[in-house]
């Protein structure tokens, strides 16, 4: 049951949360321009670029799987089923995921761990807002479901599928806009390969 909030706590702002990760990325990207990965062995990068693949495919897969539960529902309930079983944050968990698939697709282990710790810190300061506004509004309910469910990185063991998902194409389109960041990773990433090939963009070697 939702119980009245504080005045003075309000949702985490969402504007905020999107153009820090802009602005991040952006700034993270500019040394990885001019660096150029140490793995130049054919076997190696392929591995990095199969394995950055994956995470941003399963970072789409996984946003899909969770707003198939949450809806439009964020912020008016406590969800506990489906992915939201085994964490309280999957979309932020996916989307950690992803950004560190955009660092392995670019050949470097540096460039994965900085675009994957840099969203992870982001995501982690925006969910510790959201869950003031969700323990004020919700109250035990929320505070029941914190004690037990880990923030962003899941426990399996806790799955539960609950009783069927609710379909909300307006979510369901706000998150198709989203998944098209994810997939832009691969043109960004074979432009910054074609400038390093063609030694435009070269300056330090990178791990």
């Amino acid at each position: 049951m939702m119980s009245k909030p504080a005045l003075a706590v309000r949702p985490a702002n969402q504007r905020l949360r999107i153009a820090t990760l802009r602005l991040f990325f952006v700034a993270a990207l500019i040394p990885i321009l001019w660096g150029v990965p140490v793995w130049q062995a054919v076997p190696v990068r392929a591995l990095m670029r199969t394995a950055g693949s994956l995470c941003i495919v399963a970072a789409v897969l996984g946003r899909f799987w969770a707003i198939l539960y949450i809806g439009g529902r964020k912020n008016a309930q406590v969800m506990q089923d489906g992915p939201y079983s085994i964490c309280r944050h999957p979309l932020y968990f996916f989307s950690t995921i992803g950004a560190t698939g955009f660092g392995l697709l670019l050949g470097s282990l540096l460039g994965a761990a900085l675009f994957g710790l840099g969203a992870f810190t982001i995501l982690s300061a925006t969910a510790r807002r959201e869950e003031d506004y969700l323990r004020a509004t919700f109250g035990p309910a929320y505070r029941d479901y914190a004690g037990h469910v880990p923030r962003i990185l899941p426990r399996p063991s806790l799955f539960r599928a609950g009783p069927g998902m609710m379909l909300n194409l307006n979510a369901l389109r706000t998150n198709l806009a989203d998944a098209l960041v994810f997939v832009a990773a691969f043109p960004v990433a074979e432009a910054i390969g074609a400038l390093h090939d063609a030694g435009l963009a070269r300056g330090f070697w990178i791990f």
